[in-house]
């Protein structure tokens, strides 16, 4: 009896082994798809054109510090970052140990470009929907939008909302280079969009000065009120285009469009100040006012509109970065059904 026994218990050790294997090799697949899917959206978000002012396979826009190959460096740099941060999502990690993971993924970022800021705002965006993508699976929750922005906040919502506290600006600090800001003042160290990484009087973002200068709210209060301008703003537009026929071009497009006319994004106030994100929201409005995409002469409008944002030196980085959040959120619904 005893044997028996004995052999019954050691059957449901292996069993619970196996069974606990097979949970951790789920858990990796999983933040490895999430990660797969991150990259994936920020590569759409580069390849897009014509996209006024941002830089793409095509040309450099209005950057002379930055091209389509200094952003790929830093895809391929983020890659472990946004496992990481899905991992940590999934094994309920507070929002201080979310920062931590930015930091190390900023320094990565900043080694592959040779210092050029071109991601600092996906850090924060996708990292902190990587980070929710990997909790709401553990707890079973859908991974579409509105339950995904509910997770958001339910789990990093107090915490985020703690982090918008103000910081004072200091009016020595010399811009950082890169497509720095988001959109809504970013809020970061150097960042354009990102309340991961910590800001300290000592480092402070242009998104910070920009937020200080001009009254643009931030990015961390974005951040705490669950990425509004990503699930209100954008992703409504990207749905709205697919429900009309658009290609995947043309949604894009206009979601890109609708951001720039609907934010306020630091980037172009600190190339431009004011007069600069006039002529943003300008073009943007009157794109939209003409059908966006829907209009057969769309493209030659979004070209004439990059011409003029090259001229004028602006880039509206917060709208791209934003827009990448959008495709990622859009592909991440997609694998509840998978």
């Amino acid at each position: 009896m005893m044997r028996t026994s004995s052999v019954r218990q050691k059957a449901q050790a292996i069993t619970s082994t196996r069974v606990a294997a097979a949970g951790m090799a789920a858990r990796r697949a999983f933040a490895r798809e999430v990660a797969r899917l991150a990259v994936r959206s920020l590569h759409a978000e580069l390849c897009l054109y014509p996209k006024p002012g941002l830089v793409s396979p095509v040309d450099s826009g209005s950057h002379d510090d930055m091209d389509a190959g200094t952003f790929m460096r830093s895809m391929f740099a983020l890659r472990h970052y946004f496992r990481k941060i899905c991992l940590a999502g999934w094994d309920d990690a507070p929002f201080v140990q979310l920062k931590q993971l930015g930091i190390a993924a900023e320094a990565a970022m900043l080694k592959a470009t040779r210092g050029i800021n071109t991601h600092r705002g996906a850090i924060f965006s996708l990292g902190m929907l990587c980070a929710t993508a990997g909790r709401a699976r553990a707890q079973g929750t859908p991974l579409a939008p509105s339950a995904l922005r509910a997770a958001m906040l339910i789990r990093w919502g107090e915490e985020l909302a703690g982090h918008a506290a103000p910081i004072a600006t200091p009016a020595h600090q010399s811009p950082a280079a890169g497509r720095d800001a988001v959109h809504i003042g970013c809020e970061a160290a150097g960042s354009r969009h990102g309340a991961i990484v910590p800001t300290s009087d000592a480092h402070l973002s242009n998104g910070l000065r920009v937020a200080a200068r001009y009254a643009v709210s931030g990015a961390r209060e974005e951040g705490a009120l669950g990425l509004p301008s990503v699930f209100e703003v954008g992703l409504p537009a990207l749905l709205a285009a697919s429900a009309r026929g658009a290609s995947v071009t043309e949604e894009r497009i206009d979601t890109l469009y609708t951001l720039m006319a609907h934010i306020s994004d630091s980037n172009v106030y600190h190339r431009a100040g004011p007069d600069g994100a006039q002529i943003v929201r300008d073009h943007a409005e009157r794109f939209l006012a003409l059908g966006g995409t829907a209009n057969a002469g769309w493209r030659a409008r979004a070209i004439d509109s990059h011409q003029v944002f090259v001229r004028h030196r602006l880039s509206p980085g917060g709208a791209a970065d934003l827009l990448a959040a959008c495709c990622f959120v859009q592909s991440l619904a997609r694998l509840d059904h998978a």
